[in-house]
């Protein structure tokens, strides 16, 4: 019983226990992000701008999680995160994930057993 009840309730208070984002939603919200990032996600305009396209859509999410909370710092996506709801980080990603792209991102989580 106390099992169950630790698991329903890490499971409410996990920022990700949504049941994801709608990638049709995420392509409209993705459009200013096309500027630094390419229009495909695939082809920023500078070199220390990431490749996203086709990265783990739990990867992008904690990622923007991470910028909107201030625990991942760069001046520009700090900005762009802080107005982002939990929804639209979840709608972004699943948008981007499902993108073609070049490349991958393992996150750590997947590679400790």
């Amino acid at each position: 019983m106390k099992t169950a009840l630790l698991i329903a309730l890490l499971a409410l208070a996990s920022p990700f226990a949504q049941a994801g984002g709608n990638a049709e939603a995420g392509a409209q919200k993705a459009k200013p992000c096309t500027v630094c990032h390419g229009a495909g996600f695939d082809t920023p305009i500078s070199a220390d701008i990431p490749r996203l396209a086709d990265q783990y859509e739990d990867y992008l999410a904690r990622a923007l999680t991470d910028y909107k909370s201030g625990a991942r710092k760069n001046p520009v996506m700090d900005g762009q995160a802080a107005a982002l709801s939990a929804q639209d980080i979840q709608d972004l990603a699943a948008y981007i994930s499902g993108l073609p792209g070049k490349l991958k991102v393992i996150p750590l989580h997947r590679l400790v057993q």
